[in-house]
């Protein structure tokens, strides 16, 4: 079996384990007044659980379009030094301090810094468009944490 395969019956073999558990260990944890609403907890864990099944019985039962073997796409290890590594690594070295410094230094500090880094390392030169960008994407991703959904963000740091 090609390696495609072996991972998604792996995924396959995952997703019916989170599905057992989001079909029917989920909703008998329930409080009674909850198993009214339309929406339970358990609704997204069971759409991704039916798309994961189904992509999963696609690709081990060949149904998909057949790919070239050979295109620009595919990563060649031989040639990894053409890569963007370390691009990559710096990427994940600002996804962590994010997360540990999501807290310490408050919501609007460190998403606007991660989203202006990230950018930089991606490659966008235009400083003057990417801060006000981030800027407004992180107050509007604030505004509807905090005021539509309810959810406590600190905006600023600790100390202040």
């Amino acid at each position: 079996m090609q390696l495609d395969r072996w991972i998604s019956f792996v995924i396959l073999c995952i997703s019916l384990i989170y599905g057992y558990s989001a079909f029917f260990v989920m909703d008998e944890l329930l409080a009674p007044f909850l198993k009214r609403n339309p929406i339970w907890p358990s609704t997204f864990p069971k759409i991704i659980t039916v798309l994961a099944v189904a992509t999963s019985f696609i690709i081990l039962l060949k149904i998909e379009r057949p790919v070239e073997r050979k295109s620009s796409s595919d990563m060649d290890l031989s040639e990894l030094k053409n890569y963007k590594i370390k691009e990559a690594i710096i990427l994940l070295a600002l996804m962590v301090a994010y997360a540990l410094l999501l807290r310490p230094a408050g919501f609007l500090l460190s998403t606007i810094s991660f989203l202006s880094l990230g950018g930089v390392v991606l490659g966008e030169r235009k400083i003057y468009l990417l801060i006000p960008i981030t800027i407004l994407a992180t107050l509007i991703i604030w505004y509807l944490v905090q005021g539509v959904l309810g959810i406590f963000l600190r905006p600023l740091p600790f100390f202040l």
